[in-house]
């Protein structure tokens, strides 16, 4: 049943009027409102936040900086990664304040170019999703390994990794499961945890650093090949070196487009996804910074910091941390990348479920089913984990593979930022209330040459496979589009096609009881 503009209040200070503002801006679009609007604007920014979580990316990933240049990955590097993907988060806002619906990237590229365009964005973004999911999910199995394995005996056999994936990434599935509220208050307490613990992390290694040494952020060395612990290839060039280092942020700093896939679920979406996006990446950046370059002022040696490759920040601390503090922080750094994991359960099941809404997926029917009970798409949810898991069952190619989909993912961005670029002013001239006027044409810009720096840097040496999987994966889309989905899929409903599907959206509401 429909709600009455009557300005009442409702919890959290969301009034009737904004929450018959926000239905009838999805019905504009073609869409019931099936899942429950529950997130604040701070839930939302909250689960962009957890996704990108520094604590997981920023810290499993530390050797792509440190045995490369060194401290000057951090101090230089960092930064300037950061606003690489600080411009793909402010075009995306723009376009998510004028779209806000679950999926964005895909209604996006369809809104902005056709359904064809429409349709390999939310395959690029679909298969970056459920990869990183199991990338996150990978990293936590690492640290766990290294913190949690000696006590409890394991020893990180293939039965022992894949028993835990299992277990973790079921337990992010049935908490999603559960209802948007549940995951709310998780992911909400993600966001606090993950900034204490950032601080406590900073706070810990600058006042147990042997020595407070800052030059060493803007120092450059060379720890390619073996002196880097294997991490890149021997080269003599530090340029190349410092821009491969760049993958650590680049790399950490994404996920922000979990705002737009909850878009449907946002109080003021219009307003609230796009502020969402940009303060994540802000925030992200800056927390980030201050406790990275904590570590790198920290490490007693940066040779023998470099030489440890992926175990840098485990030799770290163990090295100037007492034993209470270093556990302490461990254990806020695991929940933090589970949560971390359980937001991405949450990205991922909104993009499966809007990409089936307009039957882009074998078993649509199936995959778009809202369950009436908890207001979730149970059954995308549970598809999303189980891709996942699988995914990260048999990968011989792991970090390749990783890269390839982080590419995708930044493709995905990229696509409906450049179609916005092209219409901008034109066919596109209905913006949202969150504008940045014509700055938009130079931020699309950058975009683009920031698309081709990640690309570039993503497919060097070990990961040089990745160009030709990246090329592969869009021969195989061309191939399936022209030969079956051409003909087949219609996209999502634009123009008088809306009109047409008041009765469908009446159906679905009347379904899940909307309210």
């Amino acid at each position: 049943m429909q709600t009455k503009a009557t300005g009442k209040s409702v919890p959290g200070g969301y009034t009737e009027d904004e929450h018959r503002a926000d239905v009838e801006h999805l019905h504009g679009m073609g869409y019931a409102q099936e899942l429950e609007r529950r997130l604040s604007g701070f839930s939302n920014f909250a689960v962009s936040f957890s996704i990108i979580c520094i604590l997981s990316g920023g810290i499993n990933s530390l050797a792509q900086g440190i045995s490369g240049v060194g401290g000057a990955a951090i101090g230089i590097g960092w930064p300037l990664g950061c606003l690489v993907s600080g411009v793909f988060a402010i075009a995306m806002a723009q376009i998510a304040s004028a779209y806000p619906t679950a999926g964005g990237l895909y209604h996006w590229g369809s809104i902005l170019g056709n359904r064809g365009i429409g349709w390999v964005t939310a395959w690029l973004n679909l298969l970056g999703l459920v990869t990183v999911l199991g990338a996150i999910n990978v990293g936590t199995w690492t640290f766990f390994l290294g913190v949690f394995g000696p006590v409890i005996g394991f020893t990180g056999t293939y039965g022992e990794q894949l028993t835990f994936m299992v277990i973790i990434t079921a337990l992010q599935a049935v908490i999603n499961h559960r209802g948007i509220k549940l995951t709310s208050i998780l992911t909400d307490f993600s966001g606090y945890l993950i900034l204490f613990g950032s601080a406590a992390i900073a706070v810990a290694f600058f006042a147990y650093a042997p020595s407070h040494d800052f030059s060493r952020l803007w120092t450059f060395s060379n720890f390619s090949g073996d002196v880097g612990g294997g991490i890149w290839p021997q080269t003599n060039s530090t340029f190349f070196l410092f821009l491969l280092g760049l993958l650590l942020p680049i790399y950490t700093i994404t996920g922000y487009d979990a705002s737009a896939h909850t878009s449907e679920e946002t109080r003021n979406a219009a307003l609230s996804v796009p502020r969402s996006m940009v303060r994540s990446v802000f925030w992200s950046g800056l927390m980030g910074w201050i406790f990275l370059s904590a570590i790198v002022i920290a490490i007693p040696d940066m040779g023998a910091a470099a030489a440890q490759g992926w175990n840098v920040f485990f030799w770290t601390a163990d090295q100037v941390l007492p034993s209470g503090i270093k556990v302490f922080l461990y254990i806020v750094i695991f929940a933090a990348q589970f949560l971390c994991g359980l937001a991405t359960v949450t990205s991922v099941s909104r993009m499966i479920f809007a990409f089936a809404r307009d039957g882009g997926l074998p078993f649509s029917s199936k995959l778009r089913h809202v369950s009436p009970h908890f207001r979730t798409p149970v059954n995308a949810i549970w598809t999303g984990a189980a891709l996942a898991v699988l995914f990260t069952s048999y990968t011989p190619l792991y970090t390749t593979i990783v890269s390839v989909t982080v590419i995708f993912l930044f493709l995905s961005f990229a696509v409906p930022i450049v179609l916005g670029l092209i219409h901008f002013g034109g066919r596109w001239s209905k913006m949202g209330p969150w504008n940045i006027g014509g700055l938009y044409r130079l931020v699309a810009l950058l975009v683009i040459a920031s698309m081709v720096l990640i690309f570039l840097i993503g497919i060097q040496p070990p990961n040089d496979a990745a160009f030709w999987i990246t090329v592969g994966f869009l021969i195989l889309t061309a191939i399936v589009w022209f030969g079956f989905e051409r003909r087949r899929f219609k996209g999502p409903p634009i123009g008088d096609a809306i009109s047409r599907r008041r009765a469908e959206i009446e159906a679905a509401e009347s379904a899940v009881g909307e309210r």
